[in-house]
C-alpha cells in the first residue's frame, strides 16, 4: 500500500465524471487499499477516486463509529433511493482544505454498488454515513459539496481556502500536531 497525492482545488478533475470500473483485478484492489490508507493518514471520512487523480467510479468511506474502523469500498456506486427527510450538516473536504459549509442532503439513502471482486451489494445508510456517501458520490458526478451553495457563498469560501493555503505553505501545515514543513 502507498499514500496517494490528494488533489486540491482548483483542478479540472472535479468537473469530470468518473468512468465505470469494468476490470476487477489486483490493480483495483491496490487502488482501493491505497485510497483507504490515504484517507486514514489524512484523517478523512471518505475519498472519491477523483480526489486522488483517478477518473474511476470508486469511493471509500469510513466514519469510524465508536472509534472502530469499518471501511466501505464502493465500486460503481449508485444511489437507488433517497429519503424525503433532509438534514443539514457541516461538510468539509480534503480537496478543499481550510473551509467547510453547511449542506442539506437526504438523511437516508439506498446504495447499490460492487465490491473490488465485482460482487453486487445493497446498503441502506442513514445519518452521517448517508451524508458522507452522498458527499463522495458528488465527486464521481463532476460536482463538489460547494456546488450545493449559492455562487456568492461558494466564491467567498474558495477565496478563504486560497488564503488558508497561502498561510499554511508559508508557516507549515497549520496543524498544531504537525512537526514538519510541507
Amino acid at each position: 500500500m502507498s499514500m496517494l497525492e490528494i488533489i486540491t482545488a482548483p483542478s479540472p478533475i472535479f468537473r469530470q465524471k468518473a468512468q465505470n470500473v469494468e476490470v476487477f483485478d489486483s490493480a483495483l484492489e491496490e487502488l482501493a487499499a491505497d485510497m483507504l490508507e490515504t484517507m486514514y493518514e489524512n484523517r478523512g471520512l471518505g475519498i472519491a477516486a477523483n480526489m486522488v487523480g483517478r477518473l474511476e467510479s470508486i469511493i471509500v468511506v469510513d466514519i469510524q463509529a465508536d472509534g472502530t474502523r469499518n471501511p466501505l469500498i464502493a465500486v460503481n456506486p449508485e444511489i437507488a433511493e433517497t429519503a424525503d427527510e433532509m438534514s443539514s450538516n457541516e461538510e468539509a473536504s480534503l480537496s478543499f482544505p481550510g473551509i467547510s459549509a453547511e449542506i442539506t442532503r437526504p438523511n437516508a439513502i439506498k446504495l447499490c454498488y460492487q465490491d473490488v471482486k465485482g460482487e453486487a451489494h445493497t446498503l441502506k445508510a442513514e445519518g452521517w454515513l448517508a451524508i458522507v456517501i452522498q458527499h463522495e458520490m458528488d465527486y464521481l458526478q463532476g460536482k463538489t459539496y460547494l456546488d450545493h451553495l449559492s455562487k456568492v457563498k461558494k466564491d467567498r469560501l474558495l477565496k478563504k481556502m486560497q488564503k488558508y493555503l497561502k498561510q499554511s505553505h508559508s508557516h507549515g501545515c497549520g496543524d498544531p500536531h504537525c512537526s514538519h514543513e510541507h
